[in-house]
């Protein structure tokens, strides 16, 4: 299947050599758009499978259309390809509903490997970024949250949460619990609807949260 995808940069030049780059290798670029009110209103009318979202637009920040789109369409995914790799900017841009996070020094090869996998539901980041995202979760995650139960779990959604929050890709998750690629993203939708959640990464964070990152005893 052909992914879409809408690009968001206030760079004409760059906006366009990336839209080159993706239509290059089949991807289906529906719009660009350069500005966070023109990227909410274009993004509802094209309905994009990926938002590739630059977080510096002018005067405005691209965390205001990441919550904005991400509020609003359920089954579009936001990719940020940022020049930032400051670790504000990408707690700000996971906070409001990215999926992941990439620098603009990343390949043609890296990006389209990027998009694609944002597309299958992975979190995808830099090197490095990852691993500080979930470790800011269990600073959080050390603070007495509510108290409330989580929603009923079945075991197999529980082990494949579990690796969710390790930073596991749905390929990996599979070969670790010996079930397939389809079978664990039938377990990720499942639970994401029981816990009200949009993605993987927030997922993640809920796991973290909960205790629901360490083995079943």
């Amino acid at each position: 299947m052909t992914v879409s995808v809408m690009i968001v940069d206030d760079h004409p030049m760059w906006r366009d050599g990336v839209a080159r780059d993706l239509s290059e290798h089949g991807f289906d670029v529906r719009a660009t758009a350069a500005d966070v009110d023109s990227a909410v209103r274009i993004a509802g009318t094209v309905t994009p499978d990926v938002v590739l979202m630059d977080l510096n637009l002018g005067e405005q920040s691209g965390v205001e259309a990441i919550r904005a789109i991400t509020g609003d369409l359920a089954d579009t995914r936001v990719l940020v390809l940022s020049a930032s790799g400051e670790h504000t900017d990408v707690l700000e841009a996971v906070k409001a509903g990215a999926s992941g996070y990439l620098v603009k020094s990343a390949s043609v090869a890296e990006l389209v490997d990027a998009v694609r996998r944002t597309a299958d539901g992975d979190p995808v980041f830099t090197a490095g970024l990852a691993g500080m995202v979930l470790g800011e979760y269990r600073r959080m995650a050390e603070t007495p949250g509510s108290g409330e139960p989580p929603p009923q779990l079945t075991e197999r959604e529980q082990d494949v949460l579990r690796f969710v929050a390790k930073g596991l890709t749905a390929r990996q998750i599979a070969d670790r619990l010996v079930i397939s690629h389809r079978t664990v993203e039938n377990h990720v939708q499942s639970t994401l609807r029981k816990l009200q959640l949009h993605n993987r990464v927030e997922l993640a964070r809920y796991a973290i949260e909960h205790g629901l990152d360490r083995e079943r005893e």
